[in-house]
């Protein structure tokens, strides 16, 4: 089995990392933050410029047609930029749940729309509180009883919800089901919304590896430039291991995060366990890079003129989107435990028979 990236793939994350690197920058998202929607017109244009958000999207609608394993590299670049808008509820999980859809009009329109850029799409998914990003949508896809349900924003009353992260804008949306607002039926519904939550948890674990790598990354800068008793602090062992403790955590979370993509691109029976183990790594990763590179930095750490926050706050803003820990790890207990799975160093290499 081969378990690396090919050349096409690796090249694609190279060109999106060398754009957002320009393009999305702490002082951008600083200046988003004190804007009306927080979320830029011309940066999703060019979001759309570079095929972003036609990853998803099937060749027959305009787009390119790739799937989770092109975005597990690709949204964990998104994550280490800390990049606001809602590209990946949009392009991944929303494309997701549209594709599921049966085909229509109304539909296909509106997948044409997400690969030209011409429409952002919100997820109200129970297992959110909120709604993030409701505000800039042109649809928002949305369970209600079990049912799926396409809104659109005149047909919702927005309350707006304060998040520690300044470049989460979160909302409680109020609507009215009708039969003219359902698209699918609990039955119809309940493996697409299973389906965008793996979507959305493997989404928030990729961002919160690139988050991990980013925060990592702030430490060990500032642990060279700053000196103490002559001597930079990072050349302390006490330092040294802080930071390799963050290293060690993130290589493991790593694989596991990719294996989530494949399972969900294969539609694999334990897509849910993968997609959990992913999202509980990964998290777990990230907290533990937050907490060290504080330590780092020391009280300037807390200071709001450093860039540190801003990563540090997604991750905390992220620990419990798409379900948070006690959440997945119900689910991999159910279907390591109660399904009572063939596991331990007995069942690592089975042969087949």
């Amino acid at each position: 089995m081969d378990f690396v990236f090919n050349e096409d793939q690796e090249a694609l994350v190279t060109s999106v990392r060398r754009f957002l690197m320009t393009e999305m920058t702490p002082e951008l998202i600083r200046e988003l933050w004190n804007t009306p929607t927080g979320r830029s017109d011309s940066i999703w244009k060019l979001f759309a410029e570079q095929g972003l958000t036609a990853l998803s999207v099937p060749e027959s609608h305009d787009g390119m047609g790739l799937g989770e394993v092109e975005w597990a590299q690709l949204a964990q670049t998104y994550g280490y930029f800390a990049s606001p808008e809602p590209l990946l509820d949009t392009a991944l999980v929303g494309v997701g749940l549209l594709q599921g859809l049966p085909s229509g009009e109304r539909r296909d329109a509106l997948l044409r729309d997400i690969a030209a850029g011409a429409a952002r799409v919100a997820i109200a998914h129970p297992v959110n509180p909120y709604v993030s990003d409701a505000h800039v949508a042109q649809v928002l896809l949305a369970e209600r009883g079990g049912e799926l349900h396409w809104i659109t924003p005149h047909a919702c009353r927005l309350n707006a919800v304060e998040s520690v992260d300044p470049s989460r804008r979160l909302f409680e949306v109020e609507w009215e089901p009708t039969a003219s607002t359902r698209v699918a039926s609990r039955d119809e519904a309940a493996p697409l919304l299973d389906a965008a939550l793996d979507r959305g948890a493997f989404a928030v674990a990729a961002q919160m590896l690139g988050l991990t790598q980013r925060v990592l990354d702030v430490a060990i800068d500032y642990s060279a430039q700053r000196k103490q008793f002559g001597k930079p602090i990072g050349s302390y062992q006490a330092l040294k291991h802080l930071l390799a403790d963050v290293a060690i955590r993130y290589e493991f979370a790593r694989p596991v995060v990719y294996r989530a993509a494949c399972a969900i691109a294969d539609n694999d029976p334990q897509r849910a366990l993968h997609v959990s183990h992913a999202k509980l790594a990964a998290t777990a990763a990230a907290q533990l890079a937050a907490r060290h590179a504080m330590q780092v930095h020391g009280a300037i750490g807390y200071t709001w003129e450093l860039d540190l926050q801003i990563f540090m706050k997604r991750i905390w803003a992220l620990a419990s989107s798409w379900g948070d820990t006690t959440f997945h790890k119900t689910r991999v207990a159910a279907a390591l435990i109660d399904a009572r799975a063939p596991i331990g160093p007995a069942h690592t290499f089975e042969l087949e028979s």
